[in-house]
Order: C-alpha cells, then sequence, then structure tokens
C-alpha cells in the first residue's frame, strides 16, 4: 500500500476514494422512493407547481417549470437536488419583478420554448421526457438572447452557492491555506 500524505497539520479534509453505503442506508433511501411512487407524479408535480407559484409569482408556474427544466439540462448534475436549481433561477423572477423587459424576455422565451417543443414532439419543453430531445431543443435557440441570458446567469447564480461547492467535491477557496500542491491535491494515484 503506497504511503498517504499527512494532512493532519494543513486541515485539509481527506475523503474516502470508495463510496461508502450502509444497509440502513439503502433501506431508508428505498422507503423513500417507494413513499414518492406511491403519492404519484400527479401528486409531487401538484406541490411542486404550487411551490413555484408562490415563489415565482412574477413569471408564474409554469414559466419557472420551464426554466428549472432548461437549467437541469443546460447545467446537468443528477446528484443535485431541485432545489439548488430553483435558488439559481430566483434571480430570473427578482429581475422579472424589477424590470418589465426582463419579464418580457423569459416569457417570450420559454412559450418559443414551449412552441418549438409542441411542433416537434406534440408536447411543452418542460414535458418532454428525453433529454436528447430537449437538448436538440436548447440547441436550435443557443444563439437567442433568451438561452445567452439563462446560461450566462445559471454559471454564476448555480456554481456560486457555497451549498453546492461540496456536492460537486470542490473545497473552496485554497489560496489562504497556501495552495492545493501540498494539501492532497498532488496525490495522482490515479495514473
Amino acid at each position: 500500500m503506497k504511503d498517504q500524505p499527512s494532512n493532519a497539520c494543513t486541515g485539509m479534509r481527506v475523503l474516502p476514494k470508495v463510496v461508502t453505503v450502509t444497509r440502513r442506508g439503502f433501506l431508508r433511501g428505498g422507503a423513500m422512493a417507494i413513499g414518492a411512487a406511491a403519492a404519484g407524479p400527479a401528486a409531487l408535480a401538484a406541490s411542486s407547481d404550487k411551490h413555484l407559484a408562490q415563489d415565482f409569482p412574477t413569471l408564474g408556474a409554469a414559466t419557472a417549470q420551464t426554466l428549472l427544466r432548461m437549467a437541469r439540462d443546460v447545467f446537468p448534475h443528477d446528484k443535485l437536488a431541485d432545489r439548488y436549481y430553483v435558488e439559481a433561477i430566483q434571480p430570473f423572477e427578482r429581475a422579472a419583478a424589477k424590470d418589465p423587459k426582463q419579464a418580457a424576455l423569459f416569457r417570450d422565451g420559454v412559450r418559443d420554448l414551449d412552441k418549438a417543443a409542441m411542433k416537434r414532439f406534440g408536447k411543452p419543453y418542460a414535458a418532454v421526457k428525453r433529454e436528447p430531445e430537449r437538448v436538440s431543443l436548447l440547441k436550435a435557440i443557443e444563439p437567442s438572447p433568451f438561452f445567452q441570458k439563462v446560461r450566462g446567469e445559471m454559471v454564476t447564480s448555480l456554481y456560486d452557492n457555497k451549498a453546492v461547492w461540496p456536492l460537486l467535491g470542490y473545497e473552496g477557496s485554497s489560496w489562504e491555506q497556501g495552495g492545493y500542491i501540498n494539501r492532497g491535491f498532488n496525490d495522482i494515484d490515479w495514473l
């Protein structure tokens, strides 16, 4: 076995290289999935729409739902819960509440995206099940000001959220601690 660098004095957290799942944790996760399946997708969608309607009074629940799906498709992280994406699209609601032009940009962009989805797949964008089909719709509108606004704002609002950092494996700034090189990041055991 290789000698591992000592990180006792650097204050760096050392993460295990193997994912450990306990039997109890696995069963608990299965029970939650069964409970969600028993509630049914319609019940979950209804509670989600009600929550989005409260959080997005200017844009509305339907526009927020489409923006949420779009955010997940543009920046796909399966490990991140929807709540992080909802937090990331909330600046759109604030901008729309302050500026009617911004509200129109988001509403018109979502309307056009839904029209394109209806024309190609017979359902609104957020209801298209397959990700590659949704991505094809997004690629078609990529040059639009709407797409560029959503993508540009999401980069900041999603990745500047400090609660997201550990979920993505980022430990934050290192300059205060002398950089990364002597804090375990020089371990190249994967070669």
